[in-house]
């Protein structure tokens, strides 16, 4: 199934998981001189830092990266504090940000909390409300809303620096993908399935034919709009070697249920030489128009920029 659009820029994204004692100034700048995009933080309650305010110091560091969340759990988060801290750190950063947004799927980041762990059709419902609220305020509008999860009164926040502060939603499920191709900017997909029990791991699909399913379920809600979505995949396993195969190999080991074809086929797996994953890359770009990729090994990583531009 073809994606959206063959011929939109790549784009690669860092994620840092930083702890109390990281140098968040340095990581930025470093993946700004290895040719990085953005530099993503993630939101999971409990130690290490946290995201908005990582990014400011990142920001400060930096003079043209971009900078984002991947992803704030807004289910655990007041909708109108998350449009605030985005309009916020955009202005500091120059109109760099870029707000990631989930449903939250960790029963421990709740219990945390003291707040409800819902069921995921909930969770989603919630999220697709938050989406339209944020946008809205980020837009400079003033907000009401009597909405089935959210409800408000004058809610007002500055509007972004940027003309129209990019969206991204993450997740899975078509409902969830329906609304996030009609309302966000980009659109995050990772290869996972359920949660599993622990609460933090997932059931993996990276089976090619449920990629298909996924950007037809993001098409379907796009409409018109399908060919200005960008859509993303965040990589699991980053492997530079001579060795493909054995490479994929090892990653089949370590994963239930993967098969080497398919793990040599998506996005999630990117194994082999620094040639072979910047071809990987452009297949996938030319089957499912996915061209924003986010990785979390910087340095192994940088060679595969460098050899895509």
């Amino acid at each position: 199934m073809a994606g959206n659009d063959n011929t939109r820029p790549f784009r690669f994204g860092l994620q840092l998981r930083p702890t109390s004692d990281a140098d968040v100034a340095a990581d930025a700048r470093q993946a700004e001189e290895a040719g990085f995009d953005i530099v993503l933080v993630p939101d999971h309650v409990g130690p290490g830092l946290a995201p908005f305010v990582t990014l400011a110091a990142a920001a400060a560091a930096t003079e043209r990266i971009r900078i984002g969340t991947f992803v704030v759990n807004a289910d655990i988060r007041n909708v109108v504090q998350i449009a605030w801290e985005s309009t916020s750190l955009d202005h500091l950063s120059g109109g760099r940000f870029e707000l990631g947004l989930g449903a939250g799927h960790t029963p421990q980041e709740f219990a945390a909390t003291g707040l409800p762990f819902r069921p995921a059709r909930v969770r989603k419902a919630r999220l697709a409300e938050s989406v339209e609220i944020v946008r809205r305020l980020l837009d400079g509008e003033e907000v009401e809303c009597d909405a089935e999860h959210h409800h408000l009164r004058g809610a007002q926040v500055d509007r972004s620096r940027q003309d129209r502060l990019p969206i991204l939603v993450g997740g899975n499920g078509a409902a969830l993908l329906g609304h996030a191709g009609a309302h966000a900017e980009i659109v995050g997909l990772q290869g996972l399935g359920r949660t599993q029990l622990d609460g933090h791991r997932h059931t993996v699909r990276f089976e090619p034919s449920h990629l298909d399913e996924q950007i037809a379920q993001i098409r379907a809600g796009a409409g018109e709009r399908f060919g200005e979505v960008e859509l993303n995949a965040l990589v699991q396993i980053v492997d530079v070697t001579d060795d493909r195969a054995a490479g994929l190999a090892a990653a089949c080991e370590l994963i239930d249920g993967l098969e080497p074809q398919d793990a040599a086929a998506v996005p999630y797996v990117l194994i082999g030489s620094v040639d072979e994953i910047a071809d990987d890359i452009r297949r996938c770009r030319d089957r499912w128009g996915i061209t924003y990729f986010v990785v979390r090994e910087r340095d192994a990583f940088a060679p595969v920029i460098a050899a895509l531009r």
